[in-house]
């Protein structure tokens, strides 16, 4: 019996290390592995579960379509550079560096003294330029009316020599009939003493009556005599009234240009008028100079980059210092190119700032009109022939709503922006 038994146990371990095939197998260990999936409680989990996934998916899905969001981004600001608007020398910096400042305040001094020397100078030359223009005004009227009389008075002057010419021409001809007359007078009486002297030397007539020839003949002789220098006085009263004349008609025609003259003042008190503006010019300039010397900031924020110190030389247009504004900040965000499809102004964004690890409430205001590669200093040149296509950033500037605290912003924090694209 023993030796039979010895026999039969490996044959037991043979069969055992065969697998069995499904219709071999026993028939409790078919109903276990099929009992889970048969169960109606374990399929209504599963899919209980799928169906969960599924909505999860959706509702992940939903929320992530409609935001996008970079980490391309930082807080910007306007930076104000303040410079000086003259040349002097600063004699006071009134601020350091990461000082607060208000809009208005004086950041530097520059000595004044060369200035203000100006400002009294042009004040001074505006005094005259007043004073000239007044007398200047005052003299259009006097001239208007002085030159207005003296055509008039020209006018009769005219007049009263023509008369005179008139008159002296009536007596010269009255002098030449005299002088033809007296020329009669004495031919007659030069031929009387003639005959007269014949008859006396004949004794035919008295002596006493060539005496009377004689003395008639001496007396239209000197008749003569007078009425020629008569006449040759009226010839020269002619020729004075004529010369009178000639000049009443020269003063007329002076005393004609009365306009003119009128003209000439008023164009010398417009002169002066402009004069004044110029001086009153030179005093503005002067006292915006003398303003200048006082350098303020523009805008309320922070001084940063302070370059002056006192005793130094400064010039118009150079860098002084810088004010960040810290009331004005917005965030340049840098998204993809396809990011971009559904994104407007006005959206809603939500800011997560890096340094403080929270987050702020915003809106896009506007997307950049180019790449930030065409804002570069070298700009691809794609027609090289070694293009390689890359998905390009554009920038988009997103503002923070009002009501929050960004007093604890600075520029140049990294953020992550997330807009809300519907």
């Amino acid at each position: 019996m023993a030796p039979r038994a010895d026999t039969e146990t490996p044959k037991i371990a043979h069969a055992s290390a065969e697998p069995l095939t499904a219709s071999e197998e026993a028939p409790a260990e078919v109903e276990r592995r099929t009992s889970g999936f048969a169960n109606p409680r374990a399929r209504k989990l599963l899919m209980g579960c799928l169906l969960f996934l599924l909505v999860g998916g959706i509702v992940v899905w939903r929320y992530y379509a409609v935001r996008e969001s970079t980490d391309d981004a930082q807080i910007d600001g306007d930076i104000y550079t303040i410079s000086a608007r003259t040349t002097g020398q600063a004699i006071r910096v009134k601020v350091e560096n990461n000082d607060f400042v208000k809009a208005g305040t004086v950041l530097v001094e520059l000595d004044p003294r060369d200035y203000q020397v100006a400002l009294d100078r042009a004040l001074g030359d505006s005094a005259n330029a007043r004073a000239a223009a007044a007398a200047a005004s005052v003299g259009v009227p006097i001239t208007s009316v002085t030159t207005s009389s003296q055509e008039t008075a020209a006018a009769a002057d005219v007049r009263n020599a023509e008369a005179a010419v008139a008159a002296a021409e009536k007596q010269r001809q009255a002098a030449e009939a005299r002088v033809t007359e007296a020329e009669a007078n004495d031919v007659k009486a030069q031929a009387d003493l003639q005959r007269y002297g014949q008859l006396v030397a004949k004794s035919e007539i008295s002596q006493q009556q060539y005496d009377y020839a004689v003395a008639a003949a001496k007396s239209a002789a000197a008749v003569l005599v007078a009425v020629r220098s008569a006449a040759i006085a009226a010839h020269e009263e002619v020729s004075q009234a004529r010369a009178r004349l000639s000049e009443r008609q020269a003063q007329l025609r002076a005393a004609q240009t009365a306009p003119q003259h009128v003209a000439v003042s008023r164009s010398r008190a417009e002169s002066a008028q402009a004069a004044v503006k110029t001086a009153q010019a030179a005093v503005e300039q002067a006292r915006l100079n003398l303003e200048y010397t006082k350098i303020v900031a523009s805008v309320d924020g922070i001084v940063g980059k302070k370059s002056v110190e006192v005793g130094e030389n400064v010039q118009p247009g150079q860098a002084l210092m810088a004010v960040v504004p810290i009331n004005d900040l917005y965030v340049t965000a840098n998204f993809k190119e396809t990011q971009l499809k559904n994104m407007r102004a006005g959206q809603a964004a939500t800011i997560h700032v890096d340094a403080y690890n929270r987050d702020y409430q915003g809106h896009v205001l506007n997307i950049a009109g180019a790449t930030g590669e065409k804002f570069s200093l070298l700009p691809p040149e794609n027609a090289s022939g070694n293009y390689v296509k890359v998905i390009q950033r554009v920038p988009v500037k997103i503002v923070f709503d009002p009501g929050q605290n960004t007093q604890i912003l600075r520029p140049g924090m990294s953020v992550e922006p997330t807009v809300m694209t519907k």
